[in-house]
């Protein structure tokens, strides 16, 4: 459940909220967006639950069985039960959907609400035309759904402005743009973005500091990337982008020979779709507009997407393909109805083998995924890996020292390893991190009379505050793992009580 270290982070900003030495809103941060933390906010209440991952399952595990009942859903619009149900178990049974729902990554809450948008979208437009107050009703649900994406992914910025407009355009058409239900439903739906760039201006003095800020995706590509060579595989080439993205969705959806043939059957079971329900069928496609989002932010966004079946043969993000996986389990389902349907037609005994043959081929796909072991797991996994044995290391270290030292203040910085202090046991107001603004930069002047215990990486403001004013510090521990910087605790000559932070800094910082 804490492999991945962004879950591990989104667990980290929900905590810091409340346990800091300054608890506000604006602990939420300014890269991502604030309601995976929101809603984990009531877990990781409970200190176990932060600790070892529990407090992620809850949010996730309930988007999980939404979305299942939203795809089963959307296909019973066109599809009968058996079909309806094998794509549903296509959905459902997939190992990285299964594994990812047990952690605080996003994923699964924004494939949740992209499957619900094009529900009550594709019910909406049926609703127009013969149930106009039913429609009426469908926009708010809509427009709180696409409020909900706008805070969860970026993507969701993208499919709000589509859907939205998409919406507007109906209306019109039908005469009925001057619906007050879609104006003021209108409201929310432009207002979500906006807000998010007033709350930058406010917290951080830049309303577009998400994008730009030193935190952003395009300042860590500066300073990842080496000079004279592309930063990525589709750096400004969109076509490279979209076929990592495809790639990574085939890895993502079916096992790694299958995945050419899964979308292919699932184009073709799309294009039948369009052919026999048009019209209804159209606001489904919106489930295919991940594929265009990320071949864009690919190519321009500084989104990189590592595969291990192509240079430069890594992981890295192949979890984005997770998104398309709604679209083609429908796809999946259409081409399963045809070929009953077809099967029927002409061996009208042999329909009920058909049947169980595809239900067999999706089980066997699922087993498939999981003897190979899903890339998204994988992916977690080797990011555990470079930082396991710090998580391991450092905590009974500073534990041990803290019992020579009870409620002592440790300065450190908690986003590159959140997990030390909650192994640690220790609550988050009892250090100084990088997230208390003006006290974490007044004890970077002056490390030994701010902090009873340093914990300091080769490189990080922490060392640099240690190598600039040494004065009361002395290094009892030194940690080295490979392709990590060293790690370093150092003890402090008086140490300071975190009930003296905590009764100093109870004005609101900027």
């Amino acid at each position: 459940m804490l492999n991945y270290g962004d879950a591990v982070a989104h667990l980290h900003i929900a905590r810091r909220v409340f346990d800091s030495h300054q608890p506000r809103l604006t602990q939420l941060g300014s890269v991502w967006l604030p309601l995976p933390h929101i809603l984990l906010i009531p877990f990781v209440q409970v200190y176990r639950w932060w600790a070892n991952g529990i407090a992620g399952v809850i949010p996730s595990a309930l988007a999980y069985l939404a979305g299942s009942a939203g795809i089963y859903r959307l296909a019973r619009r066109w599809l009968p039960p058996l079909a309806a149900a094998l794509t549903l178990a296509f959905f459902a049974l997939n190992i990285d959907l299964l594994y990812l729902q047990t952690t605080a990554m996003t994923e699964p809450l924004f494939v949740c609400e992209t499957i619900w948008v094009a529900v009550w979208m594709v019910e909406c437009r049926a609703a127009v035309d013969d149930d106009p107050r039913k429609a009426r009703r469908l926009l708010y649900w809509i427009a709180a759904v696409l409020v909900a994406a706008v805070f969860t992914r970026y993507d969701g910025w993208a499919m709000a402005m589509i859907a939205w407009t998409g919406i507007g355009i109906v209306l019109m058409r039908r005469g009925a743009l001057r619906s007050r239900a879609f104006w003021l439903a209108s409201i929310f739906v432009v207002a979500a973005p906006l807000a998010w760039l007033v709350y930058n201006a406010a917290a951080f003095g830049d309303w577009l500091y998400f994008l730009r800020g030193p935190y952003s995706a395009k300042a860590i590509e500066i300073r990842t990337s080496v000079p004279g060579f592309p930063p990525h595989p589709g750096w400004h080439n969109p076509w490279v982008a979209f076929l990592f993205y495809m790639r990574a969705a085939e890895l993502d959806a079916a096992a790694a020979a299958w995945g050419n043939t899964l979308l292919a059957l699932s184009l073709l079971g799309t294009a039948w779709a369009w052919l026999t329900a048009r019209r209804a069928f159209g606001w489904a496609l919106l489930l295919w507009f991940p594929a265009a989002f990320y071949a864009y932010s690919v190519a321009w966004g500084s989104v990189p997407i590592f595969l291990p079946v192509w240079w430069p043969f890594s992981w890295y993000n192949t979890r984005y393909g997770m998104e398309l996986l709604p679209a083609l389990a429908l796809g999946l389902g259409f081409f399963a109805n045809l070929t009953i349907a077809a099967v029927r037609e002409f061996k009208p005994q042999w329909a009920k083998y058909a049947a169980a043959l595809l239900f067999a081929l999706v089980a066997l796909n699922a087993a498939q995924m999981a003897r190979e072991r899903a890339v998204v797991y994988v992916e977690g996994t080797a990011n555990a890996n470079a930082r396991r044995p710090y998580d391991l290391q450092i905590p009974p270290a500073l534990r041990s020292l803290l019992q020579e030292r009870p409620g002592s203040v440790v300065l450190m910085i908690t986003s590159v390893y959140p997990e030390i202090v909650a192994q640690t046991g220790i609550p988050l107001r009892q250090t100084i991190n990088e997230s208390d603004l003006e006290i974490y930069r007044n004890a970077l002047t002056a490390p030994a009379a701010h902090a009873a215990l340093v914990v300091a990486f080769d490189g990080d403001d922490v060392d640099r505050a240690v190598k600039a004013h040494p004065e009361g510090l002395t290094a009892v521990r030194r940690f080295n793992t490979r392709g990590q910087p060293a790690g370093t605790i150092y003890v402090s000559g008086t140490p300071p009580a975190v009930e003296a932070h905590s009764r100093s800094t109870t004005s609101p910082a900027r």
